[in-house]
């Protein structure tokens, strides 16, 4: 499903090995979190894709729990932003800004992708499911 999906958006998207079902579960236990069918289908597809240049368009479950662990970690952010542990980010813009599910009680219960706006700390919703936003974010449709 997610294979094909990708590759009728670009050629030239590289899609890697899927994440091992060891790796999601990872995932969600350091967040307490459950994520969604959608994310979760993904990962067990392709643990992440990569534009022509090997920059991540998602990222892998690897890169999902680095970032989110450090933004949720780093203490000089708790004094300028609102907290992180209500978001699971997924994707970067390239220029700070970051694309995400929202938590909510513990469990990712839509589908929707939010960007987190790194310079005024808004988090504004994009896409209503990560289909629509890698569509999105390819095409030009999604900008930040």
């Amino acid at each position: 499903m997610w294979k094909e999906f990708i590759k009728n958006i670009s050629e030239g998207y590289i899609l890697v090995e899927p994440a091992m079902e060891n790796e999601i579960h990872k995932l969600e236990k350091i967040f307490s979190v459950e994520i969604s069918n959608e994310l979760k289908t993904f990962l067990s597809e392709s643990n992440g894709v990569y534009d022509t240049y090997k920059c991540p368009i998602i990222w892998s479950v690897k890169q999902i729990i680095e970032e989110n662990s450090n933004l949720r970690k780093y203490e000089h952010f708790k004094d300028i932003y609102m907290p992180f542990d209500c978001l699971l980010f997924v994707a970067d813009a390239g220029n700070g800004d970051l694309f995400g599910y929202s938590i909510l009680n513990g469990i990712v219960q839509k589908d929707d992708i939010y960007v987190w706006n790194h310079e005024d700390d808004s988090r504004t919703w994009v896409a209503s499911s990560l289909k629509k936003f890698i569509k999105g974010w390819t095409d030009g449709t999604i900008s930040v």
